[in-house]
């Protein structure tokens, strides 16, 4: 006990910052997400590409000087200055190819920063109905040792009095045992949710874990964010398919040389103008290979975006039927919590009239406390069913 209490207060003052909301608590969440720290770089990378394909030319311009004389032998005065500026040259339809792709990787790296925050609204909403299931169970567990702990001062009085039988008083204080040792089960358990809480957002969980609201009857869309990342990433597979198809061979070259020379000490300097053009040649079995492999990625892609529409529909039909499952057990656990309570109440009376042993006492009240403890992880059931149902939906906190 004094460890966990060490725990808890450790982790109470690690942070003061409460998200109150599960709006909060994502908002808190996605600053501290190591992909999310990376979205900026990858849209300047992005942003990169696309500026250098609105660029004059695919590369930058090239610039190489070159001196040549006789020094090293006859030594008569022999000088050549040269200067050469190389320009690379866009292929027919590559600037276009290029454009494309550079735009749809700028869509690209937006679909993903949804579907990634997305993603982390799950695991949000997964950790907070966690701490929610483990605040009810150590309430209820706390309750059930109180309760065990007066019924055991009660019958140890009566044993003492000699009003009741050791074994009763025996089955007493193992009652307590068994409840005061749940009890610190369930703080350690506790602790354990509010850790990976912490954790996950570098805030504490707040005092009140209140449900989301309903969502309307609607079926997913293209605009899902995890079908609109699967098919910016099926667009961006075929610009580059596209580019791969334009480039067939290397950049063509332009160039423009600058010479200055003189044949001996006695002649003048004579300057000379030239331009060169570069045509590489295509290689056909490489050509093939990039072709082959921006057509296999663009297949993947599309397998990818059908696989994702299908499997998301199938996990709306999944959470819609949870969530109808779980309101009737919701509704069938109230009905539980009161029957098992009026037994409880019947049963204290006649234990208290000597009319029922405590074994059928504590048989009862284990009970009481089951149906206490169904009722609770229901509620929270059906809460978690409602914010998974979103989950799939698209919808965010």
């Amino acid at each position: 006990m004094r460890n966990i209490a060490m725990l808890l207060a450790a982790l109470a003052t690690a942070g003061s910052v409460h998200a109150q909301t599960l709006a909060d608590a994502l908002e808190q969440a996605w600053v501290r997400h190591p992909q999310a720290a990376a979205l900026t770089a990858r849209e300047d990378e992005a942003r990169a590409r696309a500026e250098l394909a609105a660029g004059f030319t695919p590369a930058p311009p090239a610039l190489s000087l070159s001196s040549l004389n006789d020094r090293l032998n006859r030594n008569r005065g022999k000088q050549e200055w040269e200067a050469e500026m190389a320009v690379p040259l866009w292929l027919p339809g590559q600037k276009a190819a290029r454009e494309a792709e550079a735009e749809s990787a700028m869509a690209e790296v937006a679909a993903r920063s949804k579907a990634l925050r997305l993603q982390l609204a799950g695991e949000v909403r997964e950790a907070w109905w966690s701490i929610a299931a483990a605040r009810n169970v150590r309430d209820l567990s706390a309750r059930r040792a109180e309760t065990a702990r007066a019924l055991d001062d009660d019958l140890q009085r009566r044993y003492q009095a000699g009003d009741l039988a050791r074994i009763d008083a025996n089955l007493a204080q193992s009652e307590r045992l068994a409840a005061a040792a749940e009890a610190i089960e369930a703080k350690a358990a506790l602790l354990a949710a509010e850790q990976a809480w912490h954790n996950l957002t570098g805030t504490l969980a707040p005092a009140v874990l209140a449900e989301e609201r309903a969502v309307p009857a609607w079926e997913p869309s293209e605009d899902h964010p995890l079908l609109a990342a699967a098919a910016a990433a099926a667009r961006t597979a075929r610009s580059k398919q596209r580019v791969a198809e334009e480039t067939r061979r290397d950049a063509p070259e332009f160039a423009v040389r600058v010479v200055r020379e003189r044949g001996d000490f006695s002649e003048p300097y004579a300057n000379l103008v030239g331009v060169k053009l570069t045509i590489p040649f295509s290689s056909g079995p490489r050509v093939r290979q990039e072709s082959a492999a921006a057509r296999a990625e663009t297949s993947q892609a599309d397998a990818e975006l059908a696989l994702a529409r299908h499997r998301l529909q199938l996990d709306v039909d999944r959470a819609r039927l949870d969530l109808a499952a779980a309101e009737r057990q919701l509704a069938m656990a109230r009905e539980r919590r009161e029957l098992a309570a009026d037994n409880l109440g019947l049963t204290e009376k006649s234990f208290a009239l000597g009319e029922a042993d405590l074994t059928t006492l504590l048989r009862v009240r284990a009970g009481a406390f089951e149906a206490e403890a169904f009722l609770n992880r229901q509620q929270v059931a059906r809460a978690a069913a409602q914010s998974r149902l979103k989950q799939v939906l698209g919808v965010l906190p």
